[in-house]
Parts: C-alpha cells; structure tokens; sequence
C-alpha cells in the first residue's frame, strides 16, 4: 500500500523492457527466427545499459 504512488526508477523500467523483449523473443523463436533475433538484440542493449547504472 505504501508504494502505491512510488515511482520506478530507470533500472526498474528498464529491467521491465528487457524481460518483456526475452518473452517476446522466445515467442517468436517458434515462428521467425530471424525476428527472434532481433528481438534479443534488443534486449541485449537494455542489458548493457542496466549494467552501466
């Protein structure tokens, strides 16, 4: 209840976008493999950027 109005921080928002970006890819490694790739790619840019803060 108390962190009801908190807000994320940018580490928080980011690690949100890189495990959406995995879920996606994974979803999409059944389908097309080379935008499952991309996809990881993607992630794999958060990823550096969380590691940087």
């Amino acid at each position: 209840m108390f962190g009801l109005f908190k807000k994320k921080t940018e580490k928080e928002k980011l690690q949100e976008q890189y495990e959406a970006l995995m879920k996606e890819s994974f979803k999409l490694s059944s389908v097309n493999r080379s935008k499952s790739d991309a996809k990881l790619a993607e992630a794999d840019n958060i990823m550096k950027k969380i590691e940087q803060l």
